[in-house]
């Protein structure tokens, strides 16, 4: 069935006008992904196409970009797990499957509208930092960017999907 994309849906209940868009993206990226990955074989996760990154790496690193612009959104800084996390994005885990990255990101998308849900105007427009070395943003920075930067690792996603689906 052909449904409306997430952002011709009207509101998302009880989330701030200001962040209607970036949870649009964000739920319309986790539907896509669901269906993009059904029955992607686990064994195809950690290939290379092109000397471009692989699936698994991006599954990865949108759960853990995520993760990280929350904390900062957060005004924290990121813990040693989230330092170790992102040294091993890109270092293949035969040990866990397509299901349980998608999954785990799907979580994370829930996390974050919550987190929007909570989130007044006056917060969006405060003062954060990023990083070592402090660069300036605000939280609705972080927040628009988690957005369009997962909608970017979705579309390189995307294309590594469709060529290896292709090949095998």
């Amino acid at each position: 069935m052909n449904t409306p994309e997430a952002w011709l849906n009207g509101p998302i209940p009880n989330i701030p006008f200001m962040l209607q868009p970036a949870a649009h993206a964000l739920l319309q990226l986790d539907k896509e992904l669901k269906e993009c990955l059904v029955d992607f074989p686990n064994s195809l996760l950690w290939q290379n196409v092109a000397g471009r990154a692989s699936v698994g790496f991006h599954l990865n690193h949108l759960y853990g970009v995520a993760d990280r612009l929350i904390t900062y959104a957060q005004g924290s800084a990121l813990s040693e797990d989230q330092f170790d996390f992102l040294k091993n994005e890109k270092t293949p885990n035969t040990s866990i499957s397509t299901e349980y990255l998608v999954n785990r990101f799907s979580e994370k998308i829930q996390d974050l509208l919550h987190i929007f849900s909570k989130t007044g105007e006056d917060e969006l427009r405060q003062n954060r930092t990023v990083g070592r070395k402090k660069l300036p943003t605000t939280v609705m920075g972080l927040y628009f960017h988690i957005a369009e930067h997962s909608q970017r690792h979705f579309g390189q996603l995307l294309v590594t999907v469709s060529v290896l689906k292709e090949r095998n």
